[in-house]
């Protein structure tokens, strides 16, 4: 798999004309549907986070192998965070899942082979939210397949899967290092993490805990160094779903 990155305009779908769409569904006829939510990541991190990861993952893809990357969808269901500040979750998948489904009928119907829907929300129900909407479309038997992923099911990355710890700090990282801030977080040596504490338990729920919403490895001495890899990975994995049978 080449690390080389296509010719031409962005593969964000919104900034291309009819021609420059052809020209790239041409060298790969696939189309990218990045989706994430609305959530609290922490004091650090915007609440648009999932989308936004989703989104630039899918575009380093797609400039690394082809195809074209439509804007994020911001829509998502299940996890912890529903009732944290300016948590934006759907009570229901019924929408989610027709406008999607809106989508891929489209696609088909201008000719794309191949969609990738990747979720940066991985809470239990938005994975079998996006499976589902997979299986029920491919169930059909048109020219278009589709895959669907979330980031937590990556197989084997070089950081593991979090909420608004390590592994999403630095995703964003590599996408957009201005809109990381652990600086906004409590001062590590003054307010430190209890000693022994599960960092996937429910004392981050605690608004009081120093890492209130972060579940995961303490972000505070992030490591940026190991955001490029991350990304390179992570997007290598998508490509690889593009082309997947």
């Amino acid at each position: 798999m080449s690390a080389g990155h296509s010719a031409g305009p962005s593969a964000a779908i919104e900034l291309l004309s009819p021609e420059q769409i052809g020209e790239r569904l041409a060298r790969a006829s696939v189309a990218y549907l990045p989706v994430g939510s609305l959530e609290f990541h922490g004091p650090h991190l915007p609440i648009g986070l999932d989308a936004l990861t989703a989104h630039g993952i899918c575009l380093a893809a797609a400039e690394r192998g082809g195809g074209v990357v439509l804007p994020p969808w911001y829509a998502a269901v299940g996890g912890e965070h529903t009732h944290y500040p300016w948590t934006f979750m759907s009570g229901t998948p019924s929408a989610i899942e027709t406008l999607l489904a809106e989508t891929l009928t489209r696609l088909d119907e201008l000719g794309v082979r191949r969609a990738v829907l990747l979720s940066g929300h991985f809470a239990g129900e938005q994975r079998d939210l996006v499976h589902r909407i997979a299986a029920d479309w491919n169930a059909r038997g048109s020219a278009l397949s589709v895959v669907a992923r979330t980031l937590g099911e990556a197989p084997h990355p070089p950081v593991a899967p979090d909420h608004a710890a390590r592994f999403e700090s630095l995703v964003l990282h590599a996408l957009s290092p201005a809109l990381v801030d652990v600086g906004r977080l409590p001062d590590p040596d003054a307010f430190p993490a209890p000693e022994g504490e599960d960092p996937f338990g429910p004392d981050r729920h605690r608004e009081g805990h120093p890492l209130f919403g972060v579940f995961g490895p303490d972000p505070r001495r992030l490591d940026t160094a190991d955001a490029a890899p991350l990304l390179e990975y992570l997007s290598g994995w998508v490509l690889e779903l593009s082309t997947a049978e």
